[in-house]
């Protein structure tokens, strides 16, 4: 089976290079790959790595350099959608590391007859001083990131999403492409029609991709707050694709504001409950990673970077139910959707399993 590498990259000049050498040391027949690099019109050297690492191929079945003219992200899959030609697609976010199995073992899964694969996304972080380690264990501790499945599971199963993912490009001929309009969940909304159409996401734990975090806290605030507003957002277009651990954050700043306001007339209990058990989670995981990953004096401060994390991800979330109404519509009328679906099934889908 051929299979087509796809990243999307904006202004990646510094992590880039390092993505295409773990691209060129993948293990699944280079002849049978295909690598398409969608530029989102940077501004700094991006592309120009990118048409050198194309020029300089000599093992890949080819390298194709493409643009992105509306910068978006999920813009950039539907230009990825449309241009690779391989019998499986996979998505590999530009800030991002893999193995030199990761395509080898989505591949297995796939030529053992799933549809669409992946596996675990822990995090990893540029600049290795203490203060950047300390912002990597928040963003990998349960606390910190959420209990979804794709950061905790172990062995396979089945999930509602999942990251960089592969996906027979059979199921983009039926589901169409990403919704353009969506520009943090644009992946869930996919996965949402992928499984109302009746395909499952099988998850293997033994895939492993990473994902870089933010190294600036201010920076890790704002990605968020943008992540809540996003599920705030997509709740009016797609509530069946936002699971409700999302709006956990969103709820714990209600509940500051709800129990507050009664402490302030007198009735103190369910603020003294809700700050204890908030405190005791806090501490214990906290407690965790120093006796995971050592102790480092910045960890000390953990327990008041989840707070800060988790009421910016809950504004977020508030901000985005408030202009919600205003947007549904807009948000929801994609026609690139059924563009992609048109685009690939003009190519001619091939069923791997008649291969």
């Amino acid at each position: 089976m051929t299979v087509s590498l796809c990243v999307v990259a904006y202004n990646e000049e510094k992590i880039l290079p390092s993505l295409l050498a773990d691209l060129q040391s993948q293990t699944y027949p280079h002849h049978l790959t295909e690598i398409v690099l969608v530029n989102s019109m940077s501004t700094d050297g991006t592309r120009e790595i990118m048409e050198s690492f194309a020029a300089s191929n000599e093992s890949f079945s080819s390298v194709i350099v493409v643009d992105n003219p509306k910068k978006f992200q999920a813009c950039g899959w539907n230009v990825a959608l449309k241009t690779a030609t391989g019998d499986v697609i996979i998505r590999i976010d530009a800030h991002t590391s893999v193995p030199p199995e990761f395509v080898s073992l989505n591949m297995k899964n796939i030529e053992d007859g799933e549809y669409v694969s992946g596996g675990v996304r822990p995090c990893l972080i540029e600049g290795d001083s203490k203060w950047s380690q300390t912002l990597l264990q928040v963003e990998n501790s349960l606390f910190g990131s959420s209990i979804n499945k794709c950061r905790r599971t172990v062995g396979k199963t089945y999930v509602k999403t999942m990251f960089h993912a592969a996906y027979r490009r059979e199921v983009f001929a039926k589901v169409g492409g990403f919704n353009e309009n969506l520009m943090r969940t644009e992946d869930n909304e996919l996965h949402y029609r992928i499984r109302q159409a009746g395909y499952k996401l099988s998850f293997d734990s033994e895939i492993v991709s990473y994902q870089y975090a933010r190294s600036d806290f201010k920076k890790m605030i704002k990605q968020k707050k943008g992540n809540g507003q996003w599920i705030g957002l997509t709740l009016g277009v797609c509530p069946g694709c936002v699971s409700p651990f999302y709006l956990i954050p969103f709820c714990f700043v209600c509940g500051i504001v709800f129990t507050t306001a009664l402490a302030l007339l007198g009735f103190w209990h369910l603020a003294a409950l809700m700050w204890t058990l908030y405190g005791a989670f806090s501490i214990v995981n906290t407690v965790l990673s120093i006796i995971s990953n050592g102790f480092i004096g910045w960890k000390l401060l953990m327990p008041f970077l989840f707070f800060v994390l988790h009421v910016s991800y809950g504004i977020g979330t508030l901000i985005g139910l408030l202009q919600m109404p205003f947007r549904r519509k807009t948000l929801k009328n994609c026609p690139e959707i059924e563009n992609v679906k048109e685009v690939i099934k003009k190519k001619g889908i091939v069923d791997v399993d008649e291969q």
